[in-house]
């Protein structure tokens, strides 16, 4: 029998598979999507101006919120124990200035003295190393791979030694860069102070004056998807800064102990790539490991060994601690978007892709599940059992 609308019109095919199919409808919605996106790419010179501003306010907006992000419980706390807020602020930031000048003053020249040390004895390191491989060549059981791990070894020493001369004739010719960039970060740290006082002081009335701007239905929505994002970007922001103190402080204690050189550097590096999720401790342990093949087998025995029980703790008890499952994201998405963002961004899309996917996915979730609600694709059918014959 023949379909017909509400007039009593028959219903055409082209009616029912195309201008009323919701799969079509949602497949036009994306193709729209590409369109406007292809045609932004075709006048990006329009916006210009705007992502050269982006790229002055950008450093110093991203410091003041990881710094926020670490700062505001505090204050949120000590507002509900009655200190007004803006004393909360001013003597956290007393607090921080301190802290930063004991680092200045002890750890900065700790830090200065290491690593003039270990750049100055890095040619006797590599010549240390390349007499140790050359007398574990001599062994009789690597004869028959001595020819082929030699040519290894002189193409990995030649390679280098180009590396070094590529980047001292970059550095040459890169001087004007590298003063764009120091000017740059110069205005981050100074600008950045005022912009974390005022969201440490108004930042909780951001998202409500943003959303007036909306019409009526869409605030509420908007004002929930907003709290999640800012739960799930600042649990992994503060999470993260932990577990890398954390991670910092057991290093440093550990290559103390051993007696291994340069502690307190290499810890403090190791903190720091910390911030690279599953990536960042193995990276930190190339120059550990590389130092202790230098000092000897013990050294590098001791070394694997503070490894292991860095990444036993780290993993059995800080991280599950701090972390939890917040995020909810497989690893292998992670490390999917630590490549994805590190080969778009640089170092900075490594250290802000996981923060950045988590928000996007809060946004995704819940267009989708706005999406379920009003189309008819997603309804669960009934489900007949099976007639016995």
């Amino acid at each position: 029998m023949e379909e017909k609308n509400k007039k009593g019109k028959p219903i055409s095919w082209f009616w029912k598979w195309f201008l009323n199919n919701q799969v079509v409808t949602a497949l036009l919605v994306v193709l729209l999507l590409l369109v406007i996106v292809f045609l932004f790419t075709k006048v990006s010179y329009l916006f210009e101006p705007v992502w050269q501003f982006l790229a002055i306010v950008g450093l110093p907006i991203i410091l003041a919120g990881i710094l926020y992000y670490l700062m505001n419980p505090v204050v949120d706390y000590l507002e509900k124990k009655k200190i007004p807020r803006i004393y909360s602020i001013i003597g956290l930031f007393v607090v921080v200035v301190a802290l930063i000048v004991w680092g200045i003053v002890v750890i900065v020249p700790k830090i200065q003295e290491q690593s003039v040390s270990f750049a100055s004895n890095f040619p006797q390191y590599v010549d240390t190393i390349d007499d140790k491989l050359t007398e574990i060549l001599r062994d009789p059981l690597f004869n028959q791979f001595r020819e082929q791990l030699e040519t290894a070894g002189d193409k990995i020493i030649n390679s280098a030694g180009d590396l070094i001369k590529n980047l001292s004739k970059t550095t040459v010719q890169s001087v004007g860069s590298i003063v764009g960039a120091v000017a740059t970060v110069i205005v981050a740290i100074m600008t950045m102070p005022f912009i974390l006082f005022y969201l440490l002081k108004d930042g909780r009335q951001l998202a409500p004056y943003f959303v007036k701007f909306l019409p009526t239905r869409m605030r509420k929505p908007t004002l929930k998807v907003l709290g999640e994002m800012n739960d799930q970007v600042s649990s992994y922001i503060r999470g993260q800064l932990t577990v890398a103190f954390a991670v910092a402080i057991m290093f440093i204690i550990g290559f103390s102990i051993i007696g291994l050189e340069y502690s307190v550097t290499l810890g403090i590096v190791a903190g720091f790539l910390n911030l690279i999720p599953y990536l960042g401790s193995f990276l930190a342990m190339i120059p550990a490991i590389f130092l202790g093949i230098v000092a000897g087998p013990l050294m590098l025995v001791k070394v694997i060994i503070v490894f292991i029980v860095e990444q036993t703790i780290e993993g059995r008890l800080i991280s599950p601690l701090v972390l939890g499952n917040q995020l909810a994201i497989h690893p292998v998405t992670i490390l999917l978007v630590l490549l994805t963002s590190g080969k778009l961004f640089g170092i900075v899309g490594v250290i802000l892709g996981i923060p950045v996917y988590a928000a996007a996915k809060v946004i995704i979730t819940h267009i989708f599940e706005w999406y379920t609600t009003i189309s008819s694709l997603y309804e669960d059918e009934p489900i007949e059992a099976p007639k016995k014959e």
